[in-house]
């Protein structure tokens, strides 16, 4: 079974996760692998840290074409990763063809695919104002989650704070993946809808995206443990 906290690497180069990495060696954890990281890295890295054991979360946000997004998702199986994700906005038939594209790929199971809703970075004012999508936030987001849903997506990307809508339109076992999470000491940086750990499993939150708060913390096994412990995980259940 996954963890339920996946940890955002936000890292330039792969020197820079392995130095990351080395004080949590022989634990299995999940990672998150996004757009700055992989452009620098490439599939070698994905290559690397499964060789070590660790799940994979790919976060590139595929919104293109359907055919563009099918041919790279076909691509993208190929390297064993547990999670992808597209952009909800890109409509029912790319992400429809997002999920053929990995189960043509596959080589075993096929990784599961969530779909970004409203970015937690987004606010009402930017939505309405500078994309002119009317309404609130959530009715943007319950719209999302149901178009992914429908096109046999595995679940969504959403602020904690959207959980129990979703979970309410799209039943429980329609994966919540939650960045925006911070501690109550740390500060928001560039997110507006943020909550904690706890907050966020108290919300339904399948599995919470934790990247600063973990990787510039000046002990980051501690921070993680601390939230494991949040979250009501004991170190022990997870295992070396």
């Amino acid at each position: 079974m996954l963890q339920p906290i996946i940890i955002a690497l936000d890292f330039e180069s792969k020197e820079n996760v392995q130095a990351f990495l080395t004080p949590f060696e022989g634990e299995q954890l999940f990672l998150k692998v996004g757009m700055e990281l992989f452009y620098q890295e490439g599939p070698e890295l994905i290559r690397i840290l499964k060789e070590q054991g660790h799940a994979i979360f790919l976060d590139l946000k595929l919104h293109d074409i359907p055919n563009t997004v099918h041919k790279a998702m076909a691509g993208l199986a190929k390297l064993d990763v547990d999670l992808v994700n597209v952009h909800a906005m890109g409509g029912i038939e790319m992400m429809e063809r997002a999920v053929q594209g990995l189960e043509e790929g596959s080589r075993s199971h096929r990784p599961k695919c969530i779909a970004v809703t409203q970015l937690t970075s987004s606010s009402k004012k930017m939505m309405n104002e500078e994309i002119l999508i009317p309404g609130s936030i959530e009715h943007s987001v319950s719209n999302l989650a149901e178009n992914a849903q429908s096109a046999g997506l595995d679940g969504v990307v959403c602020s904690p704070l959207e959980v129990p809508l979703i979970k309410e339109d799209c039943g429980s076992d329609f994966l919540s993946v939650t960045p925006g999470i911070r501690l109550l000491s740390d500060e928001k940086n560039d997110q507006t809808r943020v909550t904690t750990p706890g907050k966020a499993k108290e919300l339904g939150s399948d599995h919470i995206v934790v990247g600063r708060t973990i990787t510039r913390s000046n002990n980051p096994v501690r921070t993680y443990r601390n939230i494991q412990n949040e979250w009501g995980i004991t170190y022990e259940t997870t295992g070396r």
